[in-house]
């Protein structure tokens, strides 16, 4: 594992600070658990906002549905 440094903004510690004591788990623990979960909305996001530049941009096409299942033969 890696350390990594954050200086959070009072309020946000504070209540990290509590509900590390009132539940007995450390703090580290939380800050993982809510970096880890957010990290994949985060790359998603970027990535669509790349994606979307691209296209805004003329660099990518994009396809309708219906073009998509026509082209894998899966319409009907």
């Amino acid at each position: 594992m890696s350390a990594v440094s954050v200086d959070l903004p009072e309020e946000v510690s504070v209540r990290l600070t509590r509900l590390a004591e009132r539940t007995g788990r450390s703090k580290t623990d939380y800050v993982l658990e809510a970096i880890t979960e957010h990290l994949d909305d985060l790359e998603d996001l970027y990535l669509a906002e790349q994606r979307y530049a691209e296209h805004r941009a003329g660099k990518s096409q994009s396809y309708t549905l219906d073009e998509v299942e026509k082209r894998l033969g899966l319409v009907d």
